[in-house]
């Protein structure tokens, strides 16, 4: 299938219309609502689904040095990627250098949804992947925080700002919601196997695409308020990086992907990850540690401009470049 015809595939998918749906009548200024608790009931359904899937699939496969050496590369990713966004960023715009470090943070974490929805892809495609990507995913939400505060470090002392303690930051990251049900039904999933699967199945499993159209919704009309209210504060240098920084990101991940053997399916979603951009744990974690910085430009870039791309036209094209490295 060629590239073209995977994006219209993609576009014209359940997933990506609904949360056009939300999208489009947030920005009509619809009624149109999904309570907050029913929102975060979704997210942890969707957490829960996919941590424990990935788990059961590392049973079936146990742990290996090639897993290993991709997690290593995904640590080092969300490092690097984090610099590279903020050098970026200074460049070509006015931000200061705190709310540049906390856009950058977004950018080198990641969005387990984008990778929920990267993953429906694929498997819509028949492309094997390996399971264990889902532990990729839990440990690239920290790394990029670390190395944003690290580059932040300066703006805070010149604003008069603590930032909170690294513990507190490490707490508040590593206690956030989305990170303990992910790696807990991970963990659970490697626990009790293909068995445990079986069990829990009609689940986690036949109504998952059902729950995330759903959650999309949501996701489309918080980022349609979000473009309303954050859009003064965004120039069109700081709105053309929410696209080309996914794209850098993806290239260096393909680079990266080279030596790591990965399977077709494997390869892209580890792109996928890198490309993504974080909009629940990352948040969280600046509110504490940068609260100076502005959530209309992260939050905004991240989840009204980088989302929407990933979700249309990111998938496809990252897919397209996993099948130049895919062993």
């Amino acid at each position: 299938m060629s590239l073209l015809e995977l994006a219209a595939q993609n576009l014209l998918s359940p997933m990506v219309l609904f949360f056009a749906l939300g999208l489009a009548a947030a920005l009509a200024r619809s009624d149109l609502t999904v309570p907050e608790a029913v929102a975060k009931t979704l997210a942890l359904y969707l957490m829960l689904s996919i941590g424990f899937k990935g788990g059961a699939e590392i049973a079936a496969s146990g742990v290996t040095a090639r897993m290993v050496g991709v997690v290593l590369m995904g640590i080092a990713l969300s490092f690097a990627i984090p610099v590279i966004g903020f050098l970026i960023l200074r460049a070509v715009s006015r931000l200061s250098r705190v709310d540049a470090a906390a856009v950058a943070a977004h950018y080198g974490s990641i969005s387990i949804v984008t990778f929920i929805a990267a993953t429906e892809v694929v498997r819509g495609q028949n492309i094997p992947f390996e399971g264990y990507l889902v532990a990729v995913a839990a440990v690239m939400e920290t790394p990029a925080i670390l190395s944003a505060l690290l580059l932040a470090r300066k703006g805070q002392e010149r604003s008069g700002g603590n930032g909170g303690s690294l513990g507190s930051l490490l707490h508040e990251v590593g206690l956030n919601g989305s990170v303990v049900m992910l790696v807990g039904s991970f963990l659970i999933g490697w626990a009790t196997g293909q068995k445990g699967l079986g069990m829990i199945a009609p689940f986690i499993v036949d109504p998952f695409r059902g729950v995330l159209c759903l959650f999309l919704l949501d996701m489309g009309l918080v980022a349609g308020r979000g473009m309303r209210e954050g859009a003064r504060h965004l120039s069109p240098p700081v709105l053309g990086f929410g696209i080309v920084m996914p794209l850098l990101s993806a290239a260096l991940a393909t680079l990266a992907a080279l030596p790591l053997g990965l399977s077709p399916g494997g390869a892209a979603l580890f792109i996928t990850l890198a490309a993504s951009a974080s909009y629940i744990a990352v948040p969280a974690a600046m509110r504490l540690a940068l609260p100076e910085a502005k959530p209309a430009i992260y939050l905004t870039l991240s989840l009204g401009v980088t989302f929407p791309f990933n979700l249309s036209l990111g998938i496809p094209l990252y897919m397209a470049l996993a099948g130049l490295v895919a062993g």
